[in-house]
């Protein structure tokens, strides 16, 4: 069975779950679903990042000294997010975990004998939001890009990396690697980092949490380096041998594109230094601004996802994002075209076929699905196996938006043929025809539930149980089983239900 590792970032917990974080992990939701629907096995794997300063800061803003205390209710919160959201991880990992000390500890001794650890003086910029060392090149107007705040300057004993020994190792491994880097317009950023490169910082002096550095006691292992290697603490690097070769090197790191030089150069860099192998993709989707503005604490337009889908179904935000906003690239968010994207496409297009179409199945058939002959005139089957082809080229590229496009063709093209054919006519005049134009309406809808799997899981389940389809059974089959045309037994007992998306006025 072949296998699929893919991991999310692992978030900060010094505020819980926003949009753009849930934009995130369902994004790797979707992939891993796809990924198991195609027979593979999969490890999807989530976390928190529990070893910054900036948590710290948190939990003494909220008067909170227990820091062990915050750090696992704040854990706690956004595991339970996942759960609310139906994310499918199958592992969370916390940096603050003895699991992930010992991967750490047994990475740090690798690349520390491989001689490229060693001490000096960082003297230069400091980003305390993104908690990261920055040079001019990485401003704007003398601003961090990303928090729009000048960086402190500092000036402090560190102990370093050796990150400009892999420069050309880097450069060949992404020429030679052409999906190494995706989207393909973020390549040139990182080859124009790779080729500015200064050895980075992997302590910080005097910090109030984190894992002690080994090899001076006073100092703590700096976030970045201690976070990046939870990668490879969910496959038992450096305690389950046997795991680590079974799932490594990983298929795909997903982030948000402010990270991207971190997975895209400083991670692969210490993976060479460990002599280990890279993960196969790097992908750094974009940002979205809600209602055209950033998402600022201040303006108060964070959208808490939990809050959001107890207004609209999970599956409609997910169909949203992930139509709306070009996987790889910016976009906005806005309650107004949710809730258009929503009346129109969900509750009048396709909601209102499936309704539709039981109904009439109901009204005609005796709630039956009808005995069909299989080579009606002008009545081909509408999900073809280039449909199947087109959907699945999408969704291995990653190009959601298409693969959704290509499913509401479906869709359009279903609505079409009822006002074509007209069975509230052919009830009266032609009864084959019309057992042969519902047939081919229900068993479209089947299909359709199998291809919005991956994307609108609880949709697809929805569709099965209002086609008198055992949900188990379904989920028992294979996608080759799944895509033949004629799975949809004549003869099946249909329950209509309740529309699936009413209309939110």
């Amino acid at each position: 069975m072949p296998k699929f590792y893919i991991t999310t970032p692992i978030y900060y917990v010094n505020g819980l779950p926003h949009i753009g974080h849930a934009y995130t992990t369902l994004a790797a939701d979707t992939i891993a679903r796809f990924r198991r629907l195609k027979g593979d096995e999969v490890l999807f794997v989530t976390g928190t990042d529990e070893n910054s300063q900036k948590n710290f800061e948190a939990a003494a803003q909220k008067g909170e000294t227990d820091l062990k205390k915050y750090l696992d209710e704040m854990s706690g919160r956004w595991r339970e997010t996942w759960d609310e959201l139906d994310i499918t991880n199958d592992d969370f990992v916390r940096t603050t975990e003895e699991r992930h000390i010992e991967t750490v500890l047994a990475f740090f001794d690798k690349v520390n004998k491989r001689g490229d650890i060693y001490k000096g003086v960082y003297e230069g910029l400091y980003c305390d939001g993104c908690e990261a060392f920055l040079t001019d090149k990485d401003l704007i107007e003398g601003k961090c890009q990303f928090h729009l705040k000048e960086p402190r300057k500092i000036s402090e004993e560190n102990y370093f990396f050796r990150l400009t020994n892999y420069r050309g190792a880097l450069l060949k491994h992404i020429e030679e690697n052409p999906n190494f880097i995706r989207p393909e317009k973020r390549k040139s950023e990182v080859i124009n980092y790779i080729n500015t490169l200064n050895d980075i910082s992997i302590s910080r002096p005097n910090l109030k949490c984190g894992i002690p550095f080994p090899l001076d006691k006073t100092h703590g292992i700096y976030v970045w380096f201690d976070a990046l290697i939870n990668y490879l603490t969910a496959v038992g690097y450096g305690r389950d041998e046997e795991m680590y070769k079974k799932w490594w090197p990983a298929d795909i790191h997903l982030m948000a594109k402010d990270i991207l030089k971190f997975h895209a150069v400083i991670w692969p860099a210490m993976l060479l230094s460990a002599n280990l192998p890279l993960p196969k993709t790097v992908y750094a989707h974009g940002f979205f601004t809600i209602n055209g503005e950033k998402m600022s604490k201040s303006i108060g337009n964070v959208l808490d996802p939990v809050e959001l889908a107890k207004i609209y179904p999970l599956d409609a935000i997910r169909y949203f994002l992930l139509r709306e906003i070009k996987f790889g690239e910016d976009g906005d968010f806005s309650l107004v075209h949710l809730k258009e994207h929503y009346n129109n496409d969900l509750a009048n297009d396709f909601g209102n076929l499936l309704h539709r179409t039981l109904s009439m199945t109901e009204q005609y058939c005796g709630g039956v699905v009808p005995e069909h002959s299989g080579e009606a005139e002008g009545l081909d089957p509408l999900c073809e196996i280039d449909v199947w082809k087109d959907y699945e080229t999408a969704m291995n590229d990653y190009h959601f938006d298409e693969a959704i496009g290509t499913i509401w063709q479906l869709v359009q093209e279903s609505n079409k043929l009822i006002e074509k054919e007209k069975p509230w006519q052919l009830v009266k005049e032609n009864s084959k025809r019309l057992n042969d134009v519902l047939y081919n309406l229900l068993e479209t809808l089947r299909q359709i539930s199998w291809l919005l799997l991956p994307l609108m899981p609880e949709t697809s389940e929805k569709i099965w149980t209002q086609l008198g389809l055992d949900v188990a059974q379904e989920k028992a089959n294979s996608l080759e089983q799944a895509q033949v045309w004629g799975g949809l037994k004549s003869g099946n007992k249909i329950s209509k239900g309740e529309p699936i998306f009413p209309k939110i006025i």
